[in-house]
């Protein structure tokens, strides 16, 4: 037990951390209860108040999920109290008023957890003088299945419930609450623009960081019939009357067995068959009015600055999993017409091979065009929007990776030593890393600080874009031949195929 060290008063009761390497750090705070018993499928309920002071010096356990890139021990990994934010701060106490930066992790809305190293924010909150928030929200069946009797989106709705008490209590820790900006890669980029377009999170931050937007957005049918065919699987109903007695881990178990099997299903789910999962935020109409693009577009969070980018190799990460197909020529036709209907790739990139072909269209479609999108559809709104591109490759592995899909996620907190990093990066860490990481820090602390990223706002006339590199540049949108196939391309909400 932990017998001192800094302590605040919170809404709930007294948290006492711990100070290292020039910061406080206050871990596993719970914001909401564990969304067990009657509140399985529930939307988050607000966490009890507790009498004296909390020791909050390690992460609660992560949400139900299969083991991906993690730096946490297995014997972490078991608890209820999923639901629990963590906070790194260079000034505790409400005089600081600092910048709020609160990250929201990716994971294909299927895993991810606040507790992995990389994630740690003690560089970014010393280096930065900001306060830096992660939270863990519900992922797979938990957080995103369209159950029936449940409300949709109950991982967003576990967002929403950290960034309401980031907004109660972080000026306890030295955080300025009118200052706030939300930061998340891949899922968690996703999550922030489906929160942009969400009624629920008006007012809870004025920035946003999108980095790595996945295009995948479901209808309500789409969601039900991915549900059913998921509770199927267990000889059950997508409902809560069915699956609030199954185990958490049964129903993981259940999931992931089902990855392999999703292809059978592309006449009905279209390309999100070929996806790594069977998850995205719902457009149910309630929780989520409308697409982020359209809602946007529309001006819907014209008053939040928006930062959105993404990798130049985004897709590469994923091509080397699993076995290559037969015949690359096959595979390219194959994802040519699942992905980009009507779209002529191989007229417009007449030089590259099939392989490359597979990997150019499944980025664009995924992650490209989609965070590049959100950016203009800002823009179209009336909001300011900032657009970058990450374009140092990592050397690691000879190279195959280059800038591919999260290798920005160590770059932006500067933790180059975590797993994930290693993984990216390789060891010992790579000339240039360090310069980009540096790179990335200073312009997200700048941002949430209120003097902008560092480069002009994007114009859709001049399409300037910072690109993340050694050294660093601004230059029109590189991608621009891919840009122009999907001009006529509306990314939205992805229907049902009856």
């Amino acid at each position: 037990m932990v017998t001192s060290g800094p302590e605040v008063r919170i809404a709930t009761g007294g948290v006492r951390g711990r100070t290292g390497d020039g910061v406080s750090v206050f871990l596993g705070i719970p914001f909401a209860r564990p969304p067990l018993g009657d509140l399985r499928f529930a939307a988050p309920v607000r966490a009890e108040a507790w009498g004296g002071a909390r020791d909050c010096v390690a992460f609660g356990p992560p949400p139900p999920q299969q083991s991906m890139l993690t730096d946490t021990p297995a014997r972490d990994r078991a608890g209820e109290s999923w639901l629990t934010v963590n906070v790194w701060t260079p000034s505790p106490g409400p005089a600081a008023r600092l910048p709020v930066l609160v990250w929201i992790y990716g994971g294909a809305y299927r895993a991810g957890e606040a507790g992995d190293s990389v994630y740690d924010g003690t560089v970014l909150a010393r280096e930065g003088g900001v306060v830096v928030v992660t939270l863990n929200y519900r992922v797979g069946m938990e957080g995103f299945a369209q159950i029936e009797g449940a409300p949709a989106n109950r991982g967003l709705l576990d967002q929403v419930a950290a960034l309401e008490w980031v907004r109660d209590n972080v000026a306890a820790f030295g955080g300025d609450p009118g200052r706030v900006t939300v930061f998340g890669e891949s899922a968690g980029a996703g999550s922030i623009a489906a929160l942009l377009a969400m009624p629920r999170a008006a007012g809870l931050f004025g920035r946003a960081v999108a980095q790595s937007v996945p295009g995948t957005f479901f209808s309500a049918p789409l969601a039900a019939d991915i549900a059913a065919v998921l509770a199927g699987e267990l000889g059950l109903r997508a409902s809560v009357a069915d699956l609030a007695a199954v185990a958490p881990e049964r129903l993981v178990a259940a999931t992931e067995a089902f990855n392999g099997k999703m292809l059978q299903y592309e006449d009905r789910w279209g390309p999100v068959a070929r996806t790594v999962t069977p998850f995205s935020p719902v457009v149910d109409g309630d929780v989520l009015p409308r697409d982020p693009w359209a809602a946007l577009a529309g001006g819907a969070a014209r008053e939040v600055e928006l930062v959105a980018g993404h990798n130049r190799d985004e897709y590469r990460l994923f091509m080397g999993m699993g076995r290559p197909p037969a015949s690359w020529e096959e595979r390219a036709d194959e994802l040519l017409r699942a992905f980009a209907p009507g779209i002529d790739y191989r007229a417009a990139f007449p030089g590259a091979g099939a392989e490359e072909l597979c990997e150019l269209v499944q980025s664009d479609w995924l992650f490209r065009m989609p965070s590049l999108r959100l950016a203009e559809a800002q823009a179209a709104g009336g909001g300011r929007a900032y657009v970058y591109e990450l374009t140092w490759p990592s050397p690691a592995g000879g190279g195959e990776l280059g800038a591919c899909h999260a290798l920005d996620v160590p770059l932006v907190f500067g933790n180059l030593g975590s797993g994930m990093a290693r993984f990216f990066l390789g060891d010992p860490v790579p000339p240039g890393a360090a310069e980009v990481s540096a790179d990335f820090r200073r312009a997200w602390t700048a941002f949430a600080a209120g003097e902008g990223p560092g480069w002009e706002a994007y114009e859709p006339g001049r399409r300037l874009v910072r690109l993340f590199d050694t050294p660093p540049s601004v230059e029109p949108y590189p991608e621009e031949t891919s840009r122009r196939l999907w001009t006529a391309h509306r990314f939205g909400t992805l229907p049902l195929h009856a």
